[in-house]
């Protein structure tokens, strides 16, 4: 007889997981298996993976690369990555348990990736604000999810989770290498695959120390919605939109390959753009948690 599990995780909150997956769809990961096929041995597969993960011997496979066209982008293109049937599967019941933790702590101007809140929520409420004030700055992260910093992501789900398991994986499922159309591996050292079923989660929660709690401390009053790694900031004067972007593009580069902000008045004329502010964030520690 086996003995107990290192790991208390509920077969409940693996059969929920792929459910939802299920409902999601999506494609194949690298090795090939749709759902369908997946739910050819749905007891045995499902089970397999809830002892894995139980025991702690669950690793993740590499990640598919896929690259797809940007809107308009002349040429650009979107690098997605698509685990495999399984692995969204352990992914999705990580962020099951994890989201109820965080979620009622995120900050109200905050829209991208949460439950009943979507991107026309956030346009509304840009909307209404551009009447009560006259500048707003817009922010906008390249390569976000390219070059999210591990170290700071691990320390953020650490303090909000007792559950073991949940920081194993998600540092597992963080180093997972991206497996190109060639087969060659590429390993990770920053950066949440766009595509897979907890980066959202670890997006926001990234964003939340790194953006809303510093813009609270270093702006308080300053309204602002946050898409993600898309923000408008809401300015009274022209003053203190300029040190917004100052601020923004001298402290906080928060963990892309650069990014940019700039403050504007209707007709939309533009005052400032903020260089390239490095790979890691940089926001004062005071904002994460300790």
């Amino acid at each position: 007889m086996s003995g107990p599990k290192p790991f208390e995780i509920s077969k409940h909150v693996i059969w929920e997981a792929y459910l939802r997956v299920k409902a999601n769809r999506g494609a194949a990961g690298v090795d090939g298996e749709s759902v369908e096929q997946f739910e050819a041995d749905l007891q045995g597969n499902l089970y397999k993976l809830w002892n894995r993960m139980s025991s702690g011997s669950y690793f993740p496979p590499p990640v598919w690369m896929v690259e797809i066209p940007k809107p308009g982008g002349a040429g650009k293109v979107r690098v997605l990555g698509v685990p495999t049937v399984a692995d969204r599967i352990a992914q999705t019941a990580a962020a099951m348990v994890l989201e109820p933790e965080v979620e009622p702590l995120f900050h109200p101007d905050s829209y991208g990736y949460r439950p009943r809140r979507s991107a026309l929520d956030a346009v509304a409420a840009c909307r209404e604000r551009c009447w009560r004030t006259d500048w707003t700055v817009d922010i906008d992260i390249q390569g976000f999810f390219d070059n999210l910093d591990h170290d700071l992501v691990l320390k953020a789900v650490a303090h909000h989770t007792d559950q073991r398991w949940i920081l194993l994986y998600v540092e597992r499922w963080l180093k997972a290498p991206l497996q190109h159309r060639s087969g060659e591996l590429a390993a990770r050292d920053r950066g949440s695959p766009q595509g897979s079923a907890i980066s959202p989660l670890l997006a926001n929660l990234f964003m939340h120390y790194a953006f809303d709690t510093w813009m609270d401390r270093t702006f308080p009053g300053v309204r602002f919605e946050r898409y993600c790694d898309d923000m408008v900031v809401h300015c009274r004067t022209e003053a203190e939109a300029t040190v917004a972007v100052d601020q923004r593009a001298r402290v906080n580069g928060v963990g892309g390959s650069g990014s940019r902000a700039a403050a504007s008045r209707a007709p939309n004329t533009a005052i400032g753009d903020a260089p390239p502010s490095g790979r890691h964030c940089r926001c004062p520690a005071t904002c994460w948690p300790r």
